[in-house]
């Protein structure tokens, strides 16, 4: 553990930011894969932390810093926060991986943060997108994972992404005076529209093979999950409108989010990573209430 010069000092509390490295609870080879992470650790730590698990092409600052900008934030309300990166990705060492083989780092992370955090009794797994599915999926196996935030769960299909572009970009479209106007002055390429369309449509019809596709995966997790779940959606992304189509299309879906220890939120007109200064700080918000509500 290695503390860093320098404090943050935000709400009138100090935080201390220490960098951990650790190893990943993965076998064979990538055992030896010790993995980086930076806690932000408030002056008088609660029993309750958040692990922020990211996914994609990302490492532990986030993009547009959000994961800094959110550890520092709750710590500063007294939530112990450690985020790291996953094998292969920033400062970590291995082979990188999909969300689907994260589990072994998640595992390696919380052991470090219940080790560099003696008040700690559980933990809240916190991820956006392909991260958010990760967490979900780790939190059954670990009874320390008190309760999951998912931002825009990744639950991609061709056939769910064809469903949610057909009802929210083509169906709107044609309800658009001036896609009309375009179409009367020759301003709208109608073979080309019309072949996307079909291809579109088709795509709509087929059957994604359960190997590939993160949603059966994660509903069979979450099925499974007890704890408490924060979903947050941003209103401007097609990732959000795949998770609606779910609910819309599936009963076994619906009752999961059903669930009276769910609690569902929507940031209005943000994108997938909240790119603005205006929607991350509702995400920071969002989070701090929530935590603050049990």
């Amino acid at each position: 553990m290695k503390r860093d010069s320098s404090a943050q000092h935000l709400a009138g509390r100090s935080v201390n930011e220490l960098a951990l490295r650790f190893r990943s609870a993965a076998a064979g080879d990538e055992a030896q894969a010790r993995l980086v992470g930076i806690l932000s650790l408030p002056e008088a730590p609660g029993p309750r932390g958040v692990v922020i698990v990211t996914g994609g092409p990302q490492y532990r600052v986030g993009s547009h810093r959000q994961f800094v900008l959110l550890a520092r934030a709750l710590a500063a309300r007294g939530t112990p926060v450690l985020r790291f990166d996953l094998r292969g990705m920033g400062d970590s060492e291995g082979r990188a991986r999909d969300y689907r083989a994260a589990g072994p780092d998640i595992a390696g992370a919380l052991a470090q943060f219940f080790a560099a955090v003696p008040a700690l009794r559980e933990v809240v797994l916190w991820g956006l997108c392909d991260g958010a599915t990760a967490a979900a999926c780790h939190a059954t196996s670990d009874a320390r994972v008190s309760a999951l935030v998912l931002l825009n769960p990744w639950v991609r299909s061709s056939a769910g992404l064809a469903r949610a572009t057909l009802r929210h970009y083509y169906l709107p479209r044609l309800l658009q005076g001036d896609f009309w106007r375009k179409l009367s002055k020759g301003g709208v390429r109608l073979g080309a529209s019309l072949a996307s369309l079909r291809q579109v449509a088709a795509a709509t019809q087929e059957v994604a093979q359960e190997d590939d596709a993160p949603a059966p995966a994660l509903l069979r997790a979450l099925g499974q999950f007890q704890g408490k779940v924060l979903l947050v959606l941003s209103g401007g992304d097609l990732g959000a409108r795949e998770w609606q189509a779910l609910l819309d299309g599936d009963a076994a879906w619906r009752g999961v989010a059903a669930r009276a220890q769910w609690t569902r939120a929507q940031v209005d007109g943000a994108n997938h990573t909240f790119a603005s200064a205006a929607w991350r700080g509702e995400v920071e918000q969002l989070c701090a209430r929530w935590l603050q509500s049990w």
